[in-house]
């Protein structure tokens, strides 16, 4: 059992208890006294501080970007074999075809820096921080339609209603920034593709303010925080102590926690009206900065923008900051369509990683690149010499991972030679999870919450962690 997380449910039950006598006093010196030491726990074994997840919503192909299948040109037109087809499920869009033609990328792939990864000329600068990455091409899931996938990877579970990974680590490592929430989250303004759900980003059964907050472009970025015509900060500071007051008459009478935490969340929006100002203003980059980016960057609510963003919420303390950026369901067209959205975030997500590598924040800073599952090997619909497209494929896909103690400059898993089976080290969705907590300083079979009587955990009731990935 690691120690890191030994104490969270025992501390999270006496406070239940504590909360009930003493009118909680008993919970602040519980506070005080033991979850310092905890976080020193943690602190002693962690890699990472916190983490930016680039998530590549609608699920790009791997085979034309990270997995280079060189069989899949040469077979080009062919069916793809019934020993390799095997007797997988398919989704009810190509399930009926009379035939599955392989489909061979239509782009070139180099081998890039000393570890001589292959990558797609659609990726030419991630392609050169090739040896700052992981890439796991060995992944899979059991969800083989968008919304469980995504809600999958997101929380651990197909089904809606369970905590996200973002809450799940604010639950178990608290807040670095009382100023600032420890879990945002930006979505590409203006993206069409499957649809988002603020589920994705929710708290599921753990206190309310764990949730994702949601930065938006714009004048407001954050919902509500702003103050209405004719109020100003006095009269919001006002009506936040008679509201803190009225809370806790209602919280002594009925012993909620849950009225604890919209107590919380009211002072945290009352801080983030300076602070949320001051972290999304970039007018005081410098133009190296955005040139390191692209030009999008200096666009409000474009994914470059966003990375920008991100960095600097990571330097604010934020733990987990998530980027939801859509555009990737390629069923018909992809050759056409693809590019668009590489160029959109190759140079940005690039630049992410030299930027904080330059700030010597990429040792404890975990960033992730992928989505929710692959692509098949064989073209959905018509193969022609110009255009084809690829449905969904659960059993292989391809992501990345970098800093915050990964091994860099590898490679780790295999598929075959159609890249629709797995050869060697499979990973699943919960051993993933588990490796990213496992970054963190916790034991993914630690942190548990009990929940109508069960203890539930981001990783359910499996789950390893993939050892050979971390330095």
């Amino acid at each position: 059992m690691n120690s890191s997380c030994n104490h969270i449910e025992p501390i999270n039950s006496r406070r239940d208890f504590l909360r009930k006598s003493a009118m909680g006093l008993g919970a602040i010196a519980l506070n005080g006294l033991i979850t310092p030491n905890l976080n020193a726990q943690i602190d002693r074994i962690a890699t990472a501080k916190r983490i930016i997840y680039l998530f590549q919503s609608g699920a790009p192909s791997q085979m034309d970007l990270f997995d280079y299948k060189p069989t899949l040109q040469k077979m080009n037109g062919s069916d793809l074999p019934s020993s390799v087809l095997g007797d997988q499920r398919l989704t009810g869009m190509s399930a009926g075809q009379s035939s599955f033609p392989i489909a061979g990328s239509h782009f070139k792939f180099k081998q890039h820096g000393e570890s001589g990864a292959w990558i797609s000329d659609l990726m030419p600068y991630t392609a050169q921080i090739a040896d700052e990455l992981c890439f796991i091409k060995s992944m899979y899931t059991e969800a083989i339609n968008h919304d469980p996938a995504v809600t999958f990877v997101q929380t651990g579970s197909q089904f809606p209603g369970r905590p996200s990974m973002g809450s799940w680590l604010s639950y178990g490592l608290g807040n670095d920034n009382e100023n600032l929430p420890s879990f945002v989250v930006l979505v590409t303004k203006g993206k069409m593709g499957q649809p988002l759900y603020a589920r994705l980003w929710g708290n599921g059964f753990l206190s309310s303010n764990h949730q994702g907050v949601q930065f938006r472009a714009g004048k407001d970025p954050v919902l509500y925080l702003s103050n209405p015509p004719g109020i100003d900060d006095a009269d919001r500071k006002n009506q936040l102590d008679h509201l803190h007051k009225l809370r806790k008459h209602q919280f002594d009478q009925n012993q909620d926690p849950e009225i604890e935490a919209r107590i919380a969340q009211y002072e945290m929006a009352f801080k983030m009206q300076t602070s949320v100002p001051d972290v999304v203003d970039v007018t005081t980059e410098p133009d190296y900065i955005f040139n390191l980016y692209g030009q999008d960057s200096r666009i409000p609510g474009t994914f470059a923008a966003n990375c920008l963003l991100a960095r600097r919420l990571a330097e604010k303390g934020v733990k987990f900051i998530q980027l939801y950026h859509q555009g990737w369901d390629h069923h018909g067209g992809l050759p056409q369509n693809i590019p668009n959205q590489c160029k959109e975030t190759d140079q940005a997500s690039a630049a992410l990683i030299m930027d904080l590598k330059q700030r010597g924040m990429l040792d404890d800073t975990l960033v992730i690149w992928g989505g929710e599952f692959g692509r098949t090997a064989y073209s959905q619909g018509k193969l022609t010499a110009t255009t084809y497209g690829r449905d969904h494929h659960p059993r292989c896909f391809t992501l990345w991972m970098a800093g915050g103690g990964i091994k860099k400059g590898i490679s780790f898993g295999q598929t075959d030679d159609f890249s629709y089976n797995i050869a060697s080290h499979g990973v699943h969705v919960h051993d993933f999870q588990a490796t990213i907590l496992k970054l963190f300083g916790i034991d993914h079979e630690q942190l548990t919450f009990k929940f109508q009587g069960r203890r539930f955990r981001l990783t359910d009731v499996h789950g390893k962690v993939v050892r050979e990935i971390i330095s």
